[in-house]
């Protein structure tokens, strides 16, 4: 299993030993204890089922997948939404405020989806903040004000990562029969090949306003300063 670095990658196989109240988890603790009725704990799938013919196990190991999808969805808007904030630029200010305004808006409604399918397989979808993003595969980048380049290569690296990370539930969602699973995932993954597209292209080397520097100081000015990477086993 691979470890994050700053850059917001994490690691390739799911958490599927993450289940139940841990003392060690973030939003595992709290001071309702002993004032609220606890119905079903975090990440176990109920066993009398809820209404889908699956079997436990099959509901229990891909509600965990779905739930990490979750997880790096919502860590995924939390970051979109601070380079929203931070878009300048002659580039970035006006059009590229409005295509991270359409990556928020689906990110969320994917959330929603991917949410509704984990409690439908019986499991409480992580909700708090602090365990999503202790969960989730991806990881948010460091605290700060980056180039908008660096910024959206960030942004492009989760999109790449989330894309293996779902292509690996729907492999394991066919071989399990979960063809609900593999329906919701699929429409989420398409979705967000189109983001991974959308970045890609606006990091491409090509520009309008470059401006007069790069013909003096001979860098050019190429995304290739730094290799776009996934951080994913294939």
């Amino acid at each position: 299993m691979q470890t994050h670095d700053n850059n917001g990658l994490a690691h390739d196989e799911f958490k599927l030993n993450k289940t139940g109240f841990d003392p060690k988890m973030p939003g595992h603790e709290t001071n309702h204890e002993g004032k609220m009725i606890l119905r079903q704990e975090p990440r176990v799938a109920r066993e009398e089922g809820s209404g889908i013919s699956l079997p436990y196990k099959t509901r229990q190991e891909m509600a965990l997948q779905l739930d990490e999808h979750n997880c790096a969805l919502n860590v995924a808007l939390h970051q979109y939404t601070k380079h929203h904030w931070l878009t300048e630029g002659a580039e970035s200010f006006g059009s590229l405020h409005h295509i991270l305004d359409e990556h928020i808006d689906v990110t969320k409604k994917h959330i929603d989806k991917v949410g509704e399918r984990v409690a439908r397989l019986g499991v409480v979808p992580t909700a708090h903040p602090v365990t999503q993003h202790e969960l989730s595969y991806i990881k948010h980048e460091t605290e700060g004000r980056y180039t908008m380049r660096d910024f959206l290569r960030n942004d492009l690296e989760h999109e790449l990562k989330m894309q293996g990370m779902m292509r690996k539930t729907i492999k394991r969602a066919h071989e399990l029969n979960d063809y609900g699973t593999v329906q919701v995932l699929e429409e989420v993954l398409l979705k967000r090949e189109d983001f991974g597209y959308h970045l890609w292209s606006l990091l491409e080397d090509d520009t309008l306003v470059r401006g007069m520097k790069h013909l003096l100081d001979g860098k050019d000015d190429l995304a290739s300063e730094r290799q776009i990477n996934d951080n994913l086993k294939h």
